[in-house]
């Protein structure tokens, strides 16, 4: 999704009316589908970001109400609104710290054991406001009434266009992905677990100690806590932050099987999205990856 085009006085203008004068910003480094700022507001730090659409926003600001604890830093949204354009802005409270991706190479052995620690957080989170199973929306509305189904929702076309994404990518070569995968589903159990959905590198927040903050719940679901390690071996190739957490965890006692299901499953998501986004060069990039992780050829 292309990220919205903003005009910045207006956006300026919508915080001003709402907060109060803005007496510093600079810009950040910006998502796959919103951009954001660092402000000072009557001395107070804040991070305020845009997007085309208010649910992530409003997403986030659930997760800081259900989950947030001492060991799930979850930075408090201030607000969410809409500019004129039906273009969403947020204003969350300044976590300290860089994301995991930006972390120079020195520190990343050290905060392997205060991620795994905000990943057990997370696995324990109370979900007593959330329903359903697979991605839940900002009321905590699940899509899926378990678990396997919306693991196994990527091979239908139910909610997925394949056709569609067909035109871009071989339904050859995904086909065979589809069918292992849904063969690796008839053992999996039916868990009920907060899943962050996008967890290990820029979503994740660290002074080089500890973990600061968990930041954009847009893909937050309910299922097998083991899917967020899961993304972070899919992505392990691709990021110096996920190779050393998967290091990390191959000392630990992992269900493998699982692990190397949701694998599978985070990439056809990937293989489909960027399909879908004409990102070629990422979707090819995922394709190869998924048939390394099934032992499949084409």
């Amino acid at each position: 999704m292309r990220k919205p085009i903003v005009d910045i006085e207006q956006l300026t203008a919508a915080v001003i009316d709402h907060y109060g004068t803005i007496t510093h910003m600079e810009p950040v480094q910006d998502g796959m589908e919103s951009f954001a700022f660092r402000v000072v507001i009557s001395g107070k730090k804040y991070v305020l970001r845009v997007n085309r659409q208010a649910e992530g926003f409003e997403k986030d600001d659930f997760a800081n109400r259900h989950f947030a604890g001492p060991g799930l830093p979850i930075p408090e949204i201030e607000a969410v609104g809409l500019l004129e354009n039906g273009i969403a802005w947020c204003l969350s409270a300044q976590a300290p710290g860089v994301t995991l991706q930006d972390l120079p190479e020195a520190y990343l052995t050290a905060v392997t054991t205060p991620v795994a620690a905000v990943m057990q957080a997370m696995a324990i989170a109370p979900l007593g406001g959330v329903t359903g199973f697979g991605p839940f929306n900002s009321r905590g509305e699940g899509q899926y009434t378990s678990w396997k189904a919306y693991l196994e929702s990527v091979c239908g076309e139910d909610r997925y266009d394949w056709p569609a994404a067909g035109k871009r990518v071989s339904l050859k070569r995904i086909k065979p992905l589809q069918e292992r995968l849904l063969q690796q589903l008839q053992g999996i159990p039916e868990i009920r677990q907060l899943v962050h959905g996008d967890f290990g590198s820029n979503n994740v927040l660290t002074d080089g100690h500890r973990i600061t903050g968990v930041i954009d719940w847009s893909e937050a679901m309910v299922g097998d806590s083991l899917y967020d390690m899961a993304n972070i071996f899919f992505w392990r190739t691709w990021l110096d932050c996920m190779e050393y957490q998967a290091r990390y965890f191959e000392t630990q006692a992992i269900d493998k099987t699982r692990l190397d299901c949701y694998q599978l499953r985070i990439g056809l998501e990937e293989v489909y999205q960027t399909a879908m986004a004409g990102d070629l060069d990422d979707m090819d990039w995922a394709l190869v990856r998924c048939e390394h992780l099934a032992g499949v050829s084409h």
